[in-house]
C-alpha cells in the first residue's frame, strides 16, 4: 500500500464519486477505478459498493477511512515540521546572556522570538561571563550570546545592541547617596564589590576609570552576579559599580547614582562565524530587527 493509494481512497470516499474524485486528483476515471481495485484486492475486503446510481463505504471502507486520513494528517504535519525546520522556524535555540543583560534584553528577546517565530523555544543560559559564552558558542553549547566585548578569538561575529554608561550602586545610608553628583574621584577611600573571575569586563572598565582618576579599587567582596553584588551593596558591605541596566533591579537599601568619568561597557550580540544553521540565522534576523538601538525623543522630533 502506498500513501498515493490512500489519498485515491479518500477521495472517492469524500465524493462518493469516481468521476469527481478523478477530477480533483487529475486522473483518468478509468486509472482511478483500477487503483482502487488493486487496494482492495491488496485488504483483500471490499471498500466501496458500487451501483448504477451510488457508490457507498462498506464497513471496512469506513474503519479505513478514519485510518487513512489519520496517517495522511501525520504525513502532512511532518512534511510542515520538515519545512519549517528547513525554513528556520521550529526547534529550540540557546541563548546565553551576561549580568544584567538578563534583565534588559532577555524580556525583548523572548517576545520577538515569540511573536515572530513561534515555533522556536528559547533557552536560557544567564548570568555567564563573556569568555563562557564564547566558548559556549564554539563548543555548540550556545546558538547565540548576548555578551560584553572584546570576544576572544576571530571566529565570533558580533552585532552590537548598544553602550551602556557604568553607574555607581550604594548602601541607601551611604553619605554619597544624597549627593547630586558623584565623581569616581569620590571613591578613592572606598571598599568596591566586584565581579567574581578574572575575566569580566565590567571589572576591567571599572579599573581602567579608578586609575584614570589617580587610584586603584580596594575590593573587598566579590560576587558571581549582579543580584548578589547588588544584594551586597544593600547590606551595606562595599559600594559598586555596575552597568546603568541594574537599575532594572530595584532592591530596597540600594541607591543607584550616575557617574560621568566612570566610562562605558558594550553590549553586543553573538554568534559563532560558521554556524550555517536556518534556525539561528532566522532568530538572528528577528533580533537584529527588534534588539536595534531606538531613536531617542529629542531626535524624533527634529
Amino acid at each position: 500500500m502506498e500513501l498515493r493509494h490512500l489519498r485515491y481512497f479518500t477521495a472517492v470516499a469524500d465524493t462518493c464519486h469516481f468521476g469527481k474524485a478523478a477530477e480533483r486528483l487529475h486522473m483518468a476515471q478509468p486509472a482511478l477505478s483500477h487503483a482502487i481495485r488493486q487496494l482492495e484486492a491488496e485488504l483483500g475486503a471490499p471498500l466501496f459498493t458500487r451501483t448504477t446510481r451510488q457508490v457507498r463505504l462498506t464497513p471496512a471502507g469506513e474503519f479505513l477511512l478514519a485510518e487513512a486520513r489519520r496517517v495522511l494528517d501525520t504525513v502532512e504535519d511532518s512534511v510542515r515540521g520538515v519545512r519549517r525546520i528547513a525554513d528556520g522556524r521550529l526547534g529550540l535555540v540557546r541563548v546565553g546572556f551576561t549580568g544584567t543583560s538578563a534583565f534588559s534584553h532577555l524580556p525583548r528577546i523572548a517576545r520577538a522570538v515569540k511573536r515572530d517565530l513561534p515555533g522556536v523555544a528559547v533557552e536560557v543560559h544567564a548570568d555567564l561571563l563573556t569568555p563562557a559564552q564564547c566558548d559556549g558558542l564554539r563548543n555548540g553549547g550556545l546558538d547565540l550570546a548576548v555578551l560584553r566585548p572584546p570576544a576572544q578569538g576571530e571566529d565570533i561575529e558580533l552585532h552590537t545592541l548598544e553602550v551602556e554608561p557604568l553607574i555607581l550602586a550604594v548602601p541607601a545610608d551611604h553619605r554619597l547617596a544624597v549627593e547630586p553628583a558623584v565623581s569616581v574621584a569620590d571613591l578613592r577611600t572606598e571598599g568596591f564589590i566586584s565581579y567574581a573571575g578574572k575575566d569580566s569586563v565590567v571589572n576591567d572598565a571599572v579599573m581602567r576609570s579608578c586609575q584614570a582618576a589617580g587610584f586603584s579599587p580596594r575590593r573587598e567582596h566579590e560576587a558571581a552576579g549582579t543580584a548578589v553584588l547588588v544584594a551586597l551593596v544593600a547590606g551595606g558591605l562595599g559600594v559598586a559599580v555596575v552597568p546603568a541596566s541594574a537599575r532594572a533591579l530595584p532592591l530596597a537599601g540600594v541607591v543607584f547614582r550616575d557617574l560621568a568619568d566612570a566610562g562605558t561597557v558594550e553590549l553586543a550580540l553573538a554568534w559563532r562565524r560558521d554556524n550555517d544553521s536556518p534556525l539561528v540565522r532566522s532568530v538572528l534576523d528577528v533580533l537584529e530587527a527588534a534588539l536595534a538601538p531606538q531613536p531617542q525623543a529629542s531626535e524624533v522630533s527634529r
